[in-house]
């Protein structure tokens, strides 16, 4: 077959390794740009919100969902061992820990991510970006930086918003709708849950997660096809990649965590 050919082979493979370094590459500039971007405040708040506050309802709603399905499984779950006034302790360590971080970051591509890819697609196939390289003004600098700073800023506060949402709608469904008792529902919560091995783990969980989907959205986006199919085809491989990105480093990070 054509394909097996070792000259087709070759070339696809030294392609993709090329692809790579550019991303490298280009991941260790934004990471340089820090301090680029943090003088320009006016950007990254804009970004911030734009990215942030555009996906909060968003995380309210799939939050609160999620911490319903919690206290409603896990009280059932629970009640075979008769360990029920334990509901809140299992609903914060399953939110703090995974869900919280994982899901969040999930939507964090569906939404943010996709806005991303299709903001900066648009703009190179409108030539803004060459023309921003015309006047001497650094694309890379002016527009890719403070959104990758932006999403990085935004995706732990989103998470938090999400692990915060979800534990009321567990007390919702476990101590308003069935009747545990709220006293052990919240001291059970206060004496398991630790600051730093879990709350901590799953901050940086997000902040991990933050920096790969918004890089990938952004890379997708300064990458693709300056057409309309280019467009869409980089936005549907944002959130591919974005969410299996994310589902793999929440695997190895886990691991991580655990094995310390």
């Amino acid at each position: 077959m054509q394909w097996l050919n070792p000259a087709n082979v070759g070339f696809a493979v030294r392609s993709k390794l090329a692809d790579l370094g550019y991303a490298a590459r280009l991941f260790v500039r934004l990471l340089g740009l820090l301090g680029t971007t943090l003088r320009r405040p006016h950007l990254l708040t804009e970004q911030i919100f734009f990215l942030g506050n555009y996906s909060l309802a968003i995380i309210m709603v799939s939050g609160l969902f999620v911490g319903f399905v919690l206290g409603l499984q896990g009280y059932y779950i629970l009640q075979r061992y008769g360990s029920s006034e334990a509901l809140g302790l299992m609903v914060a360590l399953s939110l703090v820990r995974e869900l919280g971080p994982v899901v969040a970051a999930l939507l964090f591509a569906g939404r943010a991510g996709t806005a991303l890819t299709a903001g900066i697609g648009l703009m190179k196939a409108g030539e803004q970006l060459a023309a921003m390289e015309m006047m001497g003004v650094d694309p890379i600098a002016r527009v890719l930086a403070p959104r990758f700073w932006g999403g990085v800023i935004a995706m732990p506060l989103l998470a938090a918003v999400f692990s915060a949402v979800g534990i009321m709608g567990g007390w919702l469904v476990g101590v308003v709708m069935i009747g545990v008792d709220p006293g052990a529902f919240w001291s059970q919560m206060q004496g398991g849950v630790e600051v730093f091995a879990d709350v901590g783990n799953g901050i940086l969980k997000s902040l991990v997660f933050g920096l790969t989907v918004t890089f990938v959205a952004l890379l997708q986006g300064h990458e693709c096809q300056p057409t309309p199919e280019g467009v869409s085809l980089a936005t549907t491989r944002t959130v591919v990649m974005a969410s299996l990105a994310v589902l793999g480093l929440d695997f190895v990070l886990t691991a991580m965590m655990f094995s310390i």
